[in-house]
């Protein structure tokens, strides 16, 4: 799957239409495809794996591996029109995922949470990613020309939707984070111990959610 991620990110970078704002060879339905089936394979690895940092290797690793997409696309800048908005729309997808590994990879560490809690966490953050996984895929159908029963304009409200969406649901993503580890400062300001929960976090400057 790797070298197809490669291959469809490589037809995306060149196949883009200035003048008619369309992927003319390039089905960017695949790429949003494939990214919702690794998207898929991170909530249902983090609902299952033990809520350790042993057990959570797994997931970063799935994760590390679709990193390296997100992070080529970045580089794709000359893209217009529903092409952009389906890009930016699969890097929502990539801040998504990296909020949840990397922030709750230091939950785990963190003493001022339970087992049941971190067990609870996780499975708010894999209903999130599940959800937008779900976005991505309907966006693979719609995300072409000819689509039956859509004409253009129809299919571009739809995508439209869909970044909004997305938006929404990142926006979720961060605002659950902030709320868990605030619950982890309440905790640490009664056991006098704010320091190694500023250590976990990082200061306001640093944080990315």
């Amino acid at each position: 799957m790797k070298k197809f991620l490669f291959m469809a990110l490589l037809g995306l970078s060149l196949s883009v239409s200035k003048a008619h704002a369309q992927w003319t060879v390039y089905d960017p339905g695949n790429f949003a495809g494939n990214i919702a089936n690794s998207v898929k394979e991170i909530a249902t690895a983090g609902k299952t794996v033990k809520n350790t940092l042993d057990g959570f290797k797994e997931v970063e690793k799935l994760y590390n591996d679709t990193k390296k997409y997100y992070d080529a696309l970045k580089k794709v800048n000359n893209l217009i029109g529903d092409a952009y908005k389906v890009k930016e729309c699969i890097l929502m997808v990539g801040d998504i995922s990296e909020i949840y590994v990397t922030s709750y990879k230091r939950m785990l560490s963190d003493k001022n949470f339970r087992p049941s809690e971190l067990a609870a966490m996780a499975s708010g953050y894999a209903k999130l990613l599940e959800q937008s996984g779900e976005s991505l895929k309907e966006l693979k159908s719609v995300a072409k020309s000819g689509v039956l029963s859509m004409n253009d304009h129809e299919r571009m409200q739809t995508i439209d939707r869909i970044y909004t969406t997305l938006r929404e649901y990142r926006s979720l993503v961060s605002y659950y984070t902030r709320k868990n580890i605030s619950v982890s400062y309440v905790r640490a300001r009664e056991r006098n111990d704010l320091a190694s929960v500023k250590a976990l976090y990082g200061n306001t400057a640093s944080r990315y959610w």
